[in-house]
Formats: C-alpha cells, structure tokens, sequence
C-alpha cells in the first residue's frame, strides 16, 4: 500500500511501510555500542521511530516516551532514527534522556518501508510508533504530516 509522506503540506514522498503481520527483524546498535536485536527482547517493544532528534516534533516525541518508559517497565521501548549515535548523545545529555535510542543505517528503515527516498527529507526516517508483541505487530501509526505528533495514548493502550 502506497503513503504519502508531507512536509509542512507539501508531499515529500511515497512510502510502502510494513504495517501488520511479522515483525521485520533487525539489529542496530544503542548508544553504547551495544547492539540491540528486536528478536532477542521478550517483553512487549513500543518502537518510536523520528526523521532527525535535533528538530522540534522529534525532540517531543522521544522526551514522551522517555517519560512513559520511566512509568511502564513491563515494556521495551525503542526509539530510532538515522542521526548519528554522537548526535543521539548530544541531544541525549542536553536533555537529560536515557532511554534506548538506535542509530538505523539505513538497514531499519528499508525493513519497514520509512526510508524516504526523494524529497527534502531524503535519507530520512518517517515518523512512526509501532508495538510488537511475540514477534508480531499489534499496532502502527505512520504520520502522513512529518511536523504532528504521534499518538501516544493509542500506542499506550495497543502495548497494555
């Protein structure tokens, strides 16, 4: 199925990402070198997935669940984009935020169909939250407006 992705309106690309069914199994490495692979977690994984931690809406969305991890340690929660893991360090220490934050080479986003190939955001991840219990995804939420917030709430309740 074919997604439109849009920037600030304007259409920026066309994405056909993995939304149901199995999981797409990847390994990608956190912020301590240690690589993380998602067919190793047990618990329920909540996966927030950014274009760029260095931007408003991305910076929100991953301060939310850095808070939600804190409340809900019944859950592994990820969050990904394709900043470089010194960035995600940065911003992590600017911030005050620890929680697992993977650095995708690009491995990630083609997996699950976010890499946008054209468009002022080419190279970037789509903004996205799935939850994955026993291998399988429960939930998805592929943000058609680059610039809105996910739906943490919904994203909550699909991982209770």
């Amino acid at each position: 199925m074919d997604f439109e992705i849009f920037v600030h309106g304007e259409k920026a690309a066309e994405l056909k990402p993995v939304t149901s069914g199995a999981a797409p199994d990847f390994t990608l490495l956190d912020l301590k070198g240690n690589e993380i692979r998602l067919s190793e977690l047990k618990k329920t994984v909540l996966i927030s997935v950014f274009p760029n931690i260095n931007t408003r809406v991305c910076s929100l969305q991953t301060k939310h669940f850095n808070q939600e991890a804190a409340h809900h340690p019944e859950f592994d929660f990820l969050s990904i984009s394709n900043n470089s893991a010194q960035e995600q360090r940065q911003w992590c220490a600017a911030e005050g935020v620890d929680m697992t934050i993977l650095s995708d080479d690009g491995s990630f986003g083609r997996a699950y169909g976010l890499l946008m190939e054209t468009g002022p955001l080419k190279g970037r991840l789509a903004r996205a939250v799935f939850v994955i219990k026993a291998g399988e995804i429960v939930y998805h939420e592929i943000l058609k407006e680059t610039s809105e917030e996910p739906n943490y709430q919904a994203a909550l309740d699909a991982a209770q």
